[in-house]
């Protein structure tokens, strides 16, 4: 019997897997041999731009490659899902993922896309609190008190949000319908930073949940005032302020980022990019960062973050049939 080669037994299996799959294997060996694009799905300024161009930072150095942060805001984020979605699933496009995919699930009526199926996990990034939070002007310095100036107001009570299906918006649908209050949302839909902040701080608007990160210098400058975490337990950086569940009795809400790519991406890629996340999460200048922001990271496979995502796109659920409120 003759024996091959090694050079024509190399030629004979690349014959056999045929020509969409030798291609893949050698793009993902070389990967990344030019930029990335790392898209976010709210405008700049605010905490998921924060973040996202933190861990963007990182991965260029670890990639050897720019990653490049692009903005897409609005429709709760799903702009970017759909950008993502519609790219080519080859590592050179990443989305900022987060609790406003799992929401949209069920919020949005006419997705063109199905996040599950069409979005591949990569890596948990952190989980945070909203803050409740108040402008200046409102007399209010505790939940019990704020709940009570808005019965004392049915109606007349705003709450700015960056849009419909986000965090922030269904941790303050929540809150109303627990609290059995009437408030009036007010959408930024290009991010709570481009007008939110500044109408929160002048009283044209009363109140919001916002992602933490987004708000803290400015509480911290005692330009606003938080009565609040949203998460069971209270936040490391504001130990003396509560959590709403101490009043309000079975609310509990939370932010968390991820990282995804468009299904279908090689394994061998979005092993490369888990591992360089999990990398970042145990730097000690990068841990330190993200932790200044109040937040828990969420180290882990693509599978933790699957996982995750599942749960969350359940809760908010039904969440979302239980506040009957869905996008127009």
């Amino acid at each position: 019997m003759k024996l091959f080669h090694r050079r024509q037994f190399l030629q004979l299996a690349a014959g056999t897997a045929g020509p969409s799959i030798v291609p893949w294997l050698a793009h993902a060996q070389t990967y990344p041999s030019r930029p990335v694009r790392f898209i976010a799905g709210f405008a700049a300024g605010g905490a998921v731009d924060i973040v996202a161009r933190l861990m963007g930072q990182w991965l260029s150095d670890r990639l050897g490659q720019p990653v490049v942060i692009e903005n897409r805001p609005g429709a709760g984020g799903n702009i970017a899902v759909d950008a993502v979605v519609n790219s080519a699933p080859d590592g050179y496009t990443l989305l900022f993922v987060g609790v406003n995919n799992a929401i949209s699930a069920t919020y949005y009526d006419n997705l063109k896309f199905n996040f599950i199926r069409d979005i591949a996990p990569v890596a948990g990034i952190m989980r945070l609190p909203n803050i409740m939070e108040v402008g200046p002007s409102v007399p209010a310095t505790t939940v019990p008190e704020f709940i009570a100036y808005a019965k004392a107001n049915p109606g007349k009570l705003s709450y700015a949000s960056p849009g419909g299906g986000t965090s922030p918006h269904m941790s303050a649908e929540l809150f109303r319908a627990l609290a059995q209050i009437d408030l009036v949302d007010v959408p930024y839909n290009r991010g709570m930073a481009t007008g939110a902040y500044a109408d929160l701080m002048s009283g044209k608007v009363h109140m919001a949940f916002d992602n933490l990160p987004g708000s803290i210098e400015l509480i911290r400058a005692g330009k606003l005032r938080a009565l609040a975490v949203t998460t069971m337990s209270r936040s490391a950086l504001l130990t003396n302020v509560p959590t709403v569940s101490e009043f309000v009795p079975g609310y509990e809400a939370s932010a968390w980022y991820g990282i995804g790519v468009p299904n279908g991406t090689p394994t061998e890629i979005v092993d490369r990019l888990n591992k360089e996340v999990n990398a970042g999460l145990a730097d000690v200048t990068l841990r330190a960062r993200l932790a200044d922001m109040g937040g828990q990271l969420l180290p882990g496979s693509p599978v933790d973050l699957a996982k995750l995502i599942g749960e969350e796109t359940e809760k908010w659920a039904k969440v979302i049939r239980m506040v009957n409120i869905r996008s127009e």
